[in-house]
């Protein structure tokens, strides 16, 4: 009898060590699984940020361009507006020279 409770001893403490192996290699695989999910969602962040960040400048530039577009034909018509009031008054200032100078 003392030898049948020393095997059932002995079996014991070989299953509880192969207990305590296997759910210390589960442990380690739900590490290394949890780790490799925390890269994975980090480099899923990081390129949502890259595209959130690229369509940002993309917007940013073509506001940029239209604003740009808006000012040229502003520019464009206060220049035409200036060329026309200049043309008004070219008669006038060629016939003030003219007469300054038959003046002299």
């Amino acid at each position: 009898m003392a030898l049948e409770a020393i095997q059932t001893v002995t079996q014991a403490e070989a299953k509880a060590k192969a207990d305590r192996e296997a759910a210390a290699a589960q442990a380690k695989q739900r590490l290394a699984d949890a780790q490799r999910e925390a890269r994975q969602t980090v480099e899923q962040a990081r390129q949502k940020a890259r595209e959130e960040a690229r369509q940002m400048m993309a917007e940013a530039e073509e506001k940029a361009a239209q604003l740009t577009r808006e000012e040229l034909a502003r520019a464009e018509k206060d220049c035409g507006t200036l060329k026309q009031d200049a043309r008004s008054r070219l008669e006038g200032a060629a016939q003030l020279i003219v007469g300054r100078v038959v003046e002299r």
